[in-house]
């Protein structure tokens, strides 16, 4: 299979590394090719700590992804969470020379240019400027303004800002494992790509995705991308704590809580008892399965309590501001039993799980369809869709090079004229802002020693 036919996203988390490789169908949906997993060493909190047993890990879930699918692995799409992200919202604006001429994309990009010149405090960069709505002349709550006429063009932003340190360490770790970086990105949009419905995102929402090791929010309203934020806190925790109150060992502690763990304590009577296996030679210990969702539904109440400040933070309470689709729950950590019921306990929002089903091809592996790989599923379409853009600028620069021969190919083709058109509208497409962003940390990649 060539190259261009199929993407990879991996999802570095601090529980697990997903490489899931993929190409879109016929019908439009994501075919999955091959998948590979492996236990995250090295990474804390969604941040890298340790290079060598992350580059190791990495490794061996695109080795299995590869053998998987029988295909080879180069360029992969990464996901970047973790405490250090925090977002802002900025509103600037450009005046125009001429407000006789139309807007354009290149107006668009002036003023996304100047919003990433905003000095950050040090050691910080910005990853992500999302335009919100635009002005023009003082028009106010446009969403597309090309094609306007006006002197005046003014936009609100939500600007995502993280660790330059940590990006670069995630980055290092991408080249050392032989691999290319074709793209980053924030999880959180990545799972809300994977698991929300555009209908939900016009309404509003908030998505919610636990992990391992960070719990991390993307808020929607009216289709736009409104408040995102990282909280320290996540399944990793739950586990720590049943650790620590059960005294047993991580490993039972965390099987504890996948097979009987509940974040409702009245679910379980009293006299509900698991006996867990002693340590070398010691007596085996017997837990109540009251206790085991005591200390999960303490812990649990404390992350969905920060999540529901940071919804109230966004503005949920002001009746424009409204999330009118509730909650989606999403991530490994999603699965707990009661979960669903307890958020809504607390939020009085509604609350469904998020499923990442509804992109894939009908015959997907059940495992995949799980909320687990939510982001995974999110990176790989991003990847699909970073290729997608990528692939046509590549026809237009064979168009200039062998102008004549691909003409000649073209003349018997009904839609030749179409063809050349398009290409030479991409040609004109403007670069992302995050594109450039990306090739510049590539340059800085490739220019370390």
């Amino acid at each position: 299979m060539e190259q261009g036919n199929y993407s990879v996203g991996l999802d570095i988390g601090t529980t697990k590394i997903v490489a899931i490789i993929g190409k879109e169908n016929e019908y439009g949906k994501i075919e999955i090719l091959g998948t590979g997993r492996s236990k995250s060493l090295g990474v804390h909190r969604g941040v890298v700590n340790n290079i060598t047993q992350t580059i190791s890990s990495i490794q061996q879930a695109v080795e299995q992804a590869e053998v998987n699918s029988g295909l080879k692995i180069g360029s992969v799409v990464v996901g970047i969470a973790g405490q250090h992200i925090r977002s802002l919202q900025h509103s600037d604006y450009i005046t125009r020379p001429n407000a006789e001429d139309v807007i354009n994309d290149e107006d668009l990009d002036k003023l996304c240019n100047q919003v990433y010149k905003l000095v950050m405090l040090p050691g910080e960069e910005i990853i992500h400027v999302l335009p919100q709505e635009y002005k023009v002349d003082g028009q106010c709550e446009i969403k597309q303004p090309i094609g306007m006429y006006g002197g005046r063009l003014e936009a609100n932003f939500h600007v995502v800002v993280g660790q330059v340190s940590s990006i670069k360490n995630i980055g290092r770790c991408i080249k050392s494992a032989g691999l290319d970086l074709a793209n980053i990105t924030l999880e959180p949009l990545a799972s809300a790509e994977a698991v929300l419905s555009q209908e939900e995102k016009e309404a509003g929402v908030a998505l919610i995705d636990i992990g391992g090791g960070t719990t991390d929010l993307a808020i929607f309203k009216d289709g736009i991308i409104r408040h995102t934020s990282v909280i320290p806190f996540g399944g990793n925790v739950i586990t720590e704590d049943i650790k620590e109150g059960c005294s047993i060992i991580e490993k039972q502690a965390e099987l504890l809580k996948m097979k009987f763990g509940s974040a409702w304590p009245g679910e379980n009577k009293d006299n509900e008892i698991v006996s867990i296996p002693g340590l070398r030679g010691r007596e085996p210990k017997e837990i109540t399965l009251k206790n085991l969702s005591k200390i999960i539904h303490a812990r649990v109440v404390e992350i969905v309590e920060q999540v529901y400040v940071e919804i109230k933070n966004y503005g949920h309470e002001e009746q424009k501001k409204k999330l009118i689709a509730g909650i989606v729950l999403t991530g490994g950590g999603s699965q707990l039993k009661h979960l669903k019921q307890l958020v809504e306990y607390i939020t009085g929002m509604d609350t469904r799980i998020g499923y990442p089903n509804e992109h894939l091809a009908g015959d997907s592996d059940e495992e995949i369809a799980s909320p687990l790989y939510a982001t995974a599923v999110g990176l790989l379409m991003n990847a699909l869709e970073t290729s997608a853009k990528n692939t046509i600028p590549e026809i237009e620069a064979e168009a200039s090079q062998h102008g004549e021969e691909l003409e000649e190919v073209l003349v018997g083709q009904e839609h030749a004229q179409a063809t050349v058109k398009t290409a030479n509208a991409v040609q004109k497409e403007r670069k992302s802002i995050f594109d450039k962003w990306s090739e510049k940390l590539k340059d800085f990649l490739d220019n370390a020693e």
